[in-house]
């Protein structure tokens, strides 16, 4: 018998403690963020890299599976929500489901190309393909707009058919980013401990056992990349309309590496919420760190080298080890027998 990580008291849960706790400190931020000296957009960028954090898990996390060019599917998620208001339709709710649905299927089309692949030979071709996208936002400069990107997005309203919310100002859009991202991070969850999430958690532990056991275990591979794509590529589209534009950028290989450092920071091996813990402190480093040096990113990577080598739990893992009393030497064994999973040998 196969199972997955231990199971959690609020596993069964729709909405959690912790969620409740999370969502109303965040709820606070723009009360407070200006008067500490960090700006409001900040808190924009937190929740929008948190959601795409968050699907990335779903396949370094859940699955086991090391992707390195996820920032593909974040990039065409902006792509597609900005060329959707311009070419078919100003409505927020289709352009956001063109987002999600342009990423998802580009994710399919990898997908079906590497799931057959594990360890270093899949994260090999996860990063060919993602910079097979970047290049392509890059050379099609009558679609994407080139190196300079898309620009003029615009920030469409929320329409609730009674009611419509103008999203134009950073606190409004703040509280709408907040909102999708409490629906996002509830369904996600709801996701990872159901049975589909247990049967995706026990092929990361053996896919050799796991396909004994009956299941399609390349089928599962698709579904949770594309899944995590499509995701990525919903939040994609709520980082073109916080930017007001799509660059290629986001697609390159040093920024999905970005969110691959977040997650293992922060603990996503180990913790569904240790995503969100990497994109805080990251963000807030580049910000606060950055505001005395451009060498931030040395003292976030001399961290990240800290972490992998000393503490592969990540920070989620140490903290929940204090707060429940669980073994840190277990929780440790549990990071660095992830870690193995991830990038051990095989084809």
């Amino acid at each position: 018998m196969i199972v997955g990580p231990k199971s959690s008291p609020d596993a069964a849960r729709l909405v959690t403690p912790t969620m409740l706790v999370l969502w109303l400190v965040l709820a606070t931020v723009p009360l407070w963020i200006t008067r500490i000296g960090l700006y409001s957009y900040l808190g924009i960028e937190i929740l929008i890299w948190s959601l795409y954090a968050l699907a990335f898990n779903l396949v370094l996390g859940t699955a086991g599976l090391p992707s390195f060019g996820h920032g593909a599917y974040f990039g065409i998620g902006a792509y597609a929500f900005g060329l959707c208001q311009f070419d078919i339709v100003a409505n927020l709710w289709i352009c956001l489901i063109a987002a999600a649905a342009a990423a998802g299927l580009a994710g399919v089309l990898v997908a079906l190309f590497i799931s057959h692949r594990r360890g270093i030979y899949y994260a090999f071709m996860t990063i060919a393909f993602g910079q097979i996208f970047w290049t392509l936002a890059i050379k099609s400069h009558r679609i994407t707009g080139g190196e300079d990107g898309l620009l003029k997005i615009k920030r469409l309203p929320a329409d609730f058919g009674l009611v419509s919310f103008d999203l134009n100002d950073n606190v409004a859009f703040y509280y709408f980013v907040l909102a999708v991202f409490a629906v996002g991070t509830a369904a996600l969850w709801r996701l990872v401990h159901s049975p589909y999430g247990r049967v995706v958690a026990a092929i990361r532990q053996s896919e050799v056992r796991a396909s004994h056991l009956g299941y399609n275990v390349w089928l599962y591979k698709v579904a949770i990349f594309a899944l995590s794509a499509a995701v990525s590529g919903f939040a994609g589209g709520l980082f073109a309309m916080a930017q007001l534009a799509a660059f290629p950028d986001v697609m390159s290989l040093h920024q999905s590496g970005y969110v691959v450092m977040m997650t293992l920071v922060g603990g996503g091996l180990v913790s569904f919420w240790g995503p969100v813990i990497g994109v805080f402190l990251f963000l807030t480093a580049r910000d606060v760190i950055g505001a005395l040096t451009n060498a931030w990113m040395l003292y976030f990577g001399l961290l990240f080298i800290a972490i992998v080598l000393f503490r592969p739990e990540g920070i989620a893992g140490a903290i929940s080890a204090a707060v429940q009393q669980h073994s840190l030497g277990a929780l440790r064994q549990r990071g660095t027998s992830a870690m193995r999973l991830l990038f051990g040998s095989g084809r």
